[in-house]
């Protein structure tokens, strides 16, 4: 019988602390094991996985892996948070965004927002998606002004909606001093989404009455959504919003605002994706840059960054997005963790037209359930002193500077808009990511891993019709396997029936099970409805097989050594039976009849869609 010590139990105190050697000798025999004979850094290097922008996210940290030092929450460099008590008197700032082009229906939805948990508004005036600046006061009836801040989205239609909005403040007769919110000017980031050339002075005259009528409404917004929804990476978003806030501080000092006054005049808002701990490290690295460019301006006491974070609409995915609850969870999550001061949840319908009651339920909920029920905004900067998000923060702060500078050196903000350059260098960036799409390296729960063709689709009322923008484009994830989708989709109602793929399974189930699902899984991604019928076939069955199971194209699935064996003459009777194509799911060889081979790594989406074409499905 063992007896504890009179303290209690020790625990780790028995046991010896491993060292950094001992573990990467055990990664080295689980890596044997798999077929990968490497040793040293190497065998870490295996493990780490790459996150762009020059970065890499390795499998283990350790206290060796030091950060520059984040200070104390609420003070500079105000890494772990803008304010000492963080998130935890109130949680975070629930911002719902609202974009109805009718007053009544949109009032509807914004009394039952703030009925059920919302504590700001994000509202889209003028323009084809929101509601027109006559219709503001009616769609902001009933909604006490003084307790729910209200957020502008207008484009430019920015003067009027301005003018209207501070007119029902004064005729509601809330004081001046008491109205929070956003006016939400962005000319600049105007400039990226239409391609028009900024024009600051509506921006300038709105930051000049806010400083002098309403101290706490700030008149502008550092909106870094055009380059994250145009497919820009986490270091270019961070490098384009500090070149914009660092263009907007200069307009607004030489426009007679000192400079803590300008920088109390700015918003940044950001996009938190379902990567949490990227989501976290980019809100922790935009603070301390921007309180670094706030120090260098002498207005270091304004430094601390006020964020709005967005769930992304470039993972929002059309097919199956119930699985975007996920992801939106997992973006708040972030959003909550990194310390922003508002979050806005898009509906997990966002991508398919305008959303519903229940999915504005289930977005609010999200950041409710976070705080109220798992407790995150209990916790000040819960992610401070993680090994890893403090060594990604760093990384991440170095890699966006880098990038900032890169734009000041071009001009600034708006000459790096006019010469195209940020439009390229985030075409490019995109262009990176979309191979990687492609060929599944990111993978997309319910699109391009695990799509289900039997799922029911989701109708919603479509969206209002904007017409097209001359500026940055707008991106999603899920655009490449989406087409192949809608191909499948129009073959399907022309015809009555999906593509088919015949799946010629070679041996018993051991052996051929793995790549028979994996192929599977790979052409359900294109819209191509797999036949495994039988569930094994060989050189004297596979044409019957074929023929009986209506397909126009097969693949072969089995180990390498059935291959040697059998695949030659399997696929010349599947081609003597018809097929217009023939894979083989497994590295390329040099096997007579196949034409294409689909692996781990392979091109998917060049792949599928030139068996569509080959089929004549357009």
């Amino acid at each position: 019988m063992t007896v504890l010590p009179a303290d209690g139990l020790s625990l780790a105190a028995d046991f010896p602390d491993p060292s950094h050697d001992q573990w990467q000798s055990l990664v080295e025999g689980v890596l044997r094991k798999s077929g990968k004979d490497v040793t040293g850094t190497a065998a870490e290097e295996a493990l780490s996985t790459e996150l762009g922008d020059g970065l890499t996210a390795r499998p283990l940290y350790t206290s060796d892996d030091t950060s520059a030092d984040p200070g104390f929450p609420g003070f500079a460099p105000f890494v772990r948070g803008g304010r000492a008590t963080g998130n935890t008197v109130a949680g975070w700032d629930v911002r719902q965004h609202h974009a109805l082009p009718d007053p009544v229906r949109l009032n509807e939805a914004l009394l039952g927002d703030l009925e059920n948990g919302v504590t700001s508004l994000w509202l889209a005036v003028g323009g084809p998606g929101g509601v027109p600046v006559s219709g503001l006061a009616r769609s902001l009836d009933g909604v006490y002004l003084d307790l729910a801040p209200v957020v502008l989205d207008a484009g430019d239609a920015l003067d009027p909606a301005v003018r209207a909005l501070l007119a029902l403040h004064e005729t509601r007769g809330v004081a001046k001093e008491a109205v929070r919110g956003s006016l939400g000017a962005d000319p600049l980031g105007w400039t990226a989404r239409t391609g028009t050339e900024p024009d600051l002075t509506a921006a300038l005259h709105w930051a000049q009455v806010c400083r002098h009528e309403y101290p706490g409404l700030r008149a502008l917004t550092v909106d870094a959504l055009p380059y994250h929804e145009a497919g820009g990476s986490a270091a270019e978003e961070l490098g384009l919003s500090l070149a914009t806030g660092v263009a907007y501080l200069r307009a607004l000092t030489a426009a007679g605002l000192s400079a803590e006054e300008a920088c109390r005049q700015l918003e940044f808002r950001y996009a938190a994706t379902a990567d949490q701990f990227l989501t976290i490290a980019k809100l922790r690295a935009a603070r301390r840059l921007w309180a670094r460019v706030a120090e260098v301006c002498g207005a270091r006491a304004a430094g601390a960054q006020h964020q709005h974070a967005v769930t992304s609409s470039v993972m929002m995915t059309r097919r199956d997005p119930w699985v975007n609850m996920l992801r939106t969870t997992l973006a708040c999550l972030g959003a909550g963790v990194g310390g922003a001061d508002s979050v806005t949840v898009l509906p997990f319908d966002h991508a398919l037209g305008l959303p519903d009651a229940f999915a504005r339920r289930i977005a609010r909920n999200t950041s409710t359930i976070l705080m109220e029920e798992s407790h995150l905004a209990r916790v000040i900067d819960p992610a401070g002193g993680s090994w890893y998000v403090e060594r990604l923060t760093d990384e991440l702060a170095t890699a966006a500077w880098s990038f900032f500078q890169e734009v000041e050196r071009a001009g600034g903000q708006t000459a790096a808009l006019r010469s195209g350059m940020v439009g390229e260098r985030i075409a490019a960036t995109w262009a990176a990511r979309s191979r990687d799409l492609a060929r599944r390296k990111e993978p997309v729960t319910g699109v391009s891993e695990f799509p289900n063709l039997d799922e029911r689709s989701v109708e919603r009322e479509p969206a209002p019709a904007v017409p097209s923008a001359g500026g940055l484009p707008k991106v999603r994830r899920d655009e490449a396997f989406e087409t192949l989708r809608a191909r499948s989709d129009r073959h399907l109602a022309a015809t009555g029936s999906r593509p088919k793929v015949f799946l010629a399974a070679l041996g018993p189930a051991a052996v051929h099970t793995a790549r028979a699902s994996f192929a599977a899984n790979l052409f359900r991604a294109g819209g191509f409805e797999p036949v495994h019928e039988p569930a094994s076939v060989d050189a004297s069955t596979a044409a019957g097989a074929f023929t009986a199971g209506g397909a126009a194209i097969a693949c072969l699935c089995s180990s390498d050594a059935l291959y040697a064996e059998q695949a030659d003459a399997v696929a010349g009777e599947l081609r003597s039976a018809g097929a217009e194509r023939v894979f083989l799911a497994g590295r390329p060889g040099e096997y007579s009849g196949v034409d294409t081979y689909v692996f781990a790594g392979c091109d998917v989406v060049a792949v599928l869609s030139s068996a569509l074409d080959r089929m004549g499905v357009a």
